[in-house]
């Protein structure tokens, strides 16, 4: 009886330290006859092993890099295989256009959608509230609806304005688009009331707030990869390039020479990769923004919702300067001076927030996917993992290069096309013909006045 009962207490004290049950059946063999080991050396055994399962390893510091990963050239090759065929897909979509682009961009973002709702799905309650799942889709769809009506808006107006039957009808959605968006949230928001289920509440206030939380962070941030793509694929391009070259050279950089860990959340993340990548990609950034610029399909803003070949000037940032090569320089190298295009100093920018602040997106989801306890968020991608996985530092990069651009590349006085927006936008036929009688008289009355 006494000895049931030392293995009780000893079990019931130190399960939550243990990795595996053969501890215990030791310790009661110690409890049946054998002499026990100091209770000191015990408890700083356990507490090795709690900071290693916390860590997120199990295994000694740095036995878990890639240099020291006997299956690495086999994950390297897998990686390299689904790496070349994303390049080569995504390649083909850049050349087809900005409509096939934002096309890609909604499938990635549904496919994120998917993998975060099934990361908090419990299939024992689904199957207690039937239909509850169409009610994430409802708020994912609606938050779709209301962004990207705000971004494609003007250049859908510009696509119908020949047809004055379209015209008349997009013209009216787009004024009483926002109360239609916010009808629909209503509606979802009544929805979820009306199946609120005793015994339930906490699992489906849960998955509301895990929704709206997937709204916010995830397809809110990707969002304004659509709007960078209509102000030219480069301002789109570009960026998405040097994540993704951050990405691949931090990973080699770190599979043949990462000794040094940079972060626990990521273990397999070294200072060898992170500051090879950000080498990498600060002159990748000052390379690639030379050679996209030349080509006025990356450089043109797209004004309507069609495939067609692009015509315009691209402006002072897409021109060509000559600058001379200081003295010191010159000497060393067989040219006087380089000819750089002004955009070239902006790329530099952008390949330094993708080399120093875009991992931070890739190291919070590597402390998401530990809070949850999943090595991915999915499967969709052989060797990466699931679409999220891959998407986590494009979205910090895609807000930060709109933000970057409007702030300082795009003009901020008010230009006519921008106040002709305005006007076809806020006015009816009848205030716009209005309007231009007005400025007519007055443009009339400065004639005659000089």
């Amino acid at each position: 009886m006494i000895q049931s009962c030392h293995y009780y207490y000893a079990e019931r004290y130190f399960q939550p330290f243990l990795i595996n049950r053969v501890n215990v059946s030791n310790m009661h063999k110690e409890n049946t006859g054998d002499a026990p080991s100091p209770p000191s050396s015990r408890v700083r055994h356990h507490r090795k092993r709690n900071t290693d399962f916390v860590a997120g390893t199990g295994k000694p510091n740095g036995s878990n890099l890639l240099v020291n990963d006997r299956s690495k050239y086999k994950s390297f090759l897998i990686r390299a295989y689904s790496t070349l065929w994303m390049i080569g897909g995504f390649a083909l979509i850049v050349y087809l256009g900005h409509l096939y682009i934002t096309a890609m961009v909604v499938v990635i973002q549904i496919f994120m959608a998917r993998e975060l709702f099934n990361l908090l799905r419990r299939t024992h309650e689904d199957k207690q509230l039937p239909g509850f799942r169409l009610l994430n889709w409802h708020f994912f769809f609606t938050a779709m609806l209301f962004v990207y009506g705000r971004i494609l808006s003007q250049r859908l107006v510009n696509t119908v304005t020949p047809d004055k039957v379209l015209y008349r009808l997009v013209t009216s959605l787009i004024k009483y688009h926002m109360a239609i968006c916010y009808s629909l949230y209503i509606s979802g928001f009544v929805w979820f009331i009306l199946t609120l289920k005793k015994k339930m509440y906490k699992y489906q206030f849960s998955q509301y707030a895990w929704t709206h939380m997937i709204l916010i962070v995830v397809f809110t941030q990707s969002s304004f990869t659509v709007a960078n793509i209509f102000e030219g694929i480069f301002w789109f391009l570009l960026p998405a390039s040097l994540i993704v070259i951050n990405d691949i050279f931090a990973y080699i950089c770190g599979f043949f020479f990462g000794r040094t860990p940079l972060i626990k959340l990521s273990p397999k993340k070294t200072w060898e990769g992170f500051i090879g990548a950000s080498i990498t990609t600060m002159v990748s950034a000052f390379l690639l923004a030379n050679i996209m610029g030349r080509f006025l399909w990356l450089t043109c803003p797209r004004e309507d919702l069609s495939t067609g070949w692009l015509q315009c000037d691209p402006g002072p940032l897409f021109k060509q300067e000559t600058h001379a090569l200081p003295g010191w320089i010159s000497n060393w190298l067989p040219w006087k001076e380089i000819s750089v295009l002004p955009v070239q100093w902006h790329a530099l920018c952008l390949g330094l927030f993708a080399s120093i602040i875009a991992p931070f997106g890739g190291f919070f989801a590597s402390g998401f996917k530990r809070a949850f306890k999943v090595k991915d968020f999915g499967d969709s991608i052989p060797g990466h993992g699931g679409i999220t996985d891959r998407m986590d530092c494009q979205m910090v990069m895609a807000v930060f290069a709109y933000i970057y651009h409007q702030s300082f590349v795009v003009p901020q006085s008010l230009s006519v096309d921008k106040l002709l927006e305005q006007i076809i936008t806020s006015l009816t036929l009848e205030e716009q013909q209005a309007l231009f009688m007005k400025l007519g008289q007055m443009l009339q009355e400065k004639v005659i006045g000089s």
